[in-house]
């Protein structure tokens, strides 16, 4: 009842024939569209945990102010900040236009035409023919499909015309309201064992910066980045070939991609170095920039699936305890089982013993000595019966005979002889443990290890038993002799 389903099912019929493809930033995206001011809010909280952003900055992030540029202030206008003003009023469909879907997916055949030709030396460097390029141009304006393929237009054109559409866009592709916060993230730098900040740029806090900042940017705008980085990425691999390094390219798509719009590199000149620094940097790192970080990702699942969400230990505790409580009767078994096999053998081997004791006292000549002994097996039927195997019965019991003999010994060793006897045959043997037994008494104190305790003892007594017998055996012979 808790799995959650993690793709959507559309009802376009020109769609239906796609796969599917796991999204692991999929409650990411959902919060974003259903609830855009949770989600704004829980991404800018970690940005500002990042960077230092002051009120106004923070503000214009936010889009509450407008955002105040370098340059916007400057009374002096120079020839290409009005050249570039003019160029923008002439609006068309795709070119010039506030970025649409409409204008990302004619764009995108430029992008996959220039896939196919990353070889060209000089490639975004070397500019187009202007002829070639207004066709296609008008081409692109008119929603017209182009065959790129067809040999018609150059590498060049095609990667003039994409810098000439991003440089056309009302504002740059990473907006104004986020210039201020890649200045801040182009200082992260790392800090020594003092605490103080050294020149090294810290580039996993600059990559989370910018993973969280892409996660505000509109649609459209993440999308064509997106899509642009990775361009240039394989652009700059390819770099043997065509001569454009990731910070050669960095300088072309600055000015469209960082730069406000009309302003010039003398407004800049502060900040200029930063911009096409952060722009290498994220031409290099592309391939890690658009994945959501993993706490805001936790966020977005728990705000849907709430308390019904399991950890990764719990659900190793759920995987491991059901395990560990069924090894547990088989242990017991296993020990049962052991256990029954150490008595089943200390009884055989008693067994054995006491059989070819009962042997030796059957085939002893008739005599007193030899009743004696068969009454003694009979007194322990239990532990000193031998099997049915042994060819002899006991003997029937019969009353004591007032004997000469046992006259002389009640007369001259008195009544404790006849009291010892009697105890002798009333009371049971008191079990002799041994000085082993007692130390494997003091020392275990589970089931297991006082069945074993209490198997010595019972084989112990047997073992007694039988050395009792020879000696009566022994004394007997020599007696005769």
């Amino acid at each position: 009842s808790d799995a959650i389903c993690n793709f959507v099912i559309c009802n376009d019929s020109s769609l239906r024939s796609q796969p599917i493809i796991f999204n692991p930033d999929f409650f990411v995206e959902k919060l974003r569209h259903e609830k855009p001011e949770v989600f704004t809010e829980l991404v800018v909280s970690n940005i500002t945990r990042l960077i230092d952003l002051p009120g106004a900055e923070l503000a214009q992030l936010m889009g509450e102010e407008d955002p105040k540029l370098p340059g916007a202030n400057s009374t002096a206008s120079g020839f290409f900040r009005s050249l570039m003003s003019l160029k923008r009023k002439e609006k068309g469909v795709v070119f010039g236009s506030p970025l649409t879907e409409e204008g990302i997916a004619q764009v995108s055949q430029l992008i996959e035409y220039l896939h196919k030709n990353l070889r060209a030396e000089g490639l975004f460097r070397v500019p187009g023919n202007s002829i070639r390029q207004q066709i296609l141009k008008d081409a692109l304006n008119s929603g017209t499909d182009i065959d790129l393929d067809s040999g018609e237009f150059h590498s060049n054109d095609v990667a003039t015309l994409l810098k000439m559409f991003l440089g056309e866009l009302p504002e740059p592709l990473l907006t104004h309201k986020h210039f201020h916060a890649h200045l801040k993230i182009a200082d992260l730098t790392l800090f020594d064992e003092k605490g103080n900040k050294t020149s090294t740029p810290d580039k996993e806090r600059q990559i989370e910066a910018l993973q969280l900042l892409f996660l505000i940017l509109p649609a459209p705008n993440r999308s064509l980045l997106k899509l642009l980085l990775d361009l240039l990425y394989q652009t700059a691999k390819k770099q043997d070939k065509n001569k454009m390094s990731a910070h050669n390219l960095a300088l072309m798509f600055a000015p469209h991609i960082l730069w406000p719009r009309n302003v010039t590199a003398n407004d800049l000149q502060e900040n200029i170095t930063k911009l096409n620094n952060g722009m290498t940097f994220m031409i290099k790192h592309s391939q890690k920039l658009f994945k959501a970080p993993v706490y805001i990702r936790e966020c977005a699942r728990l705000h849907y699936l709430g308390s019904r969400a399991h950890t990764s230990k719990d659900d190793l505790d759920l995987l491991t305890s059901p395990g560990s409580k069924e090894l547990q009767p088989l242990k017991s078994q296993k020990r049962s089982r052991l256990d029954s096999c150490h008595q089943e053998e200390t009884q055989q081997r008693t067994e054995e013993a006491l059989k070819e004791l009962f042997r030796h006292v059957h085939n002893m000549p008739d005599s007193a000595k030899k009743k004696k002994l068969i009454r003694q097996f009979n007194k322990h039927p239990t532990a000193l019966t031998p099997g049915s195997d042994v060819p002899s019965s006991p003997a029937p019991r019969r009353t004591r005979s007032r004997s000469f003999s046992g006259l002389i010994k009640r007369k001259v060793l008195g009544t404790p002889v006849i009291l010892e006897r009697k105890s002798r045959d009333s009371t049971p043997e008191p079990v002799r443990v041994s000085k082993e037994n007692v130390q494997l008494l003091q020392k275990c104190g589970s089931p297991a290890h006082m069945s074993r305790v209490k198997l010595k003892s019972l084989e112990g007594q047997k073992e007694e038993s039988c050395r009792r017998m020879r000696a009566l055996l022994l004394s007997k012979d020599s007696s005769s002799l």
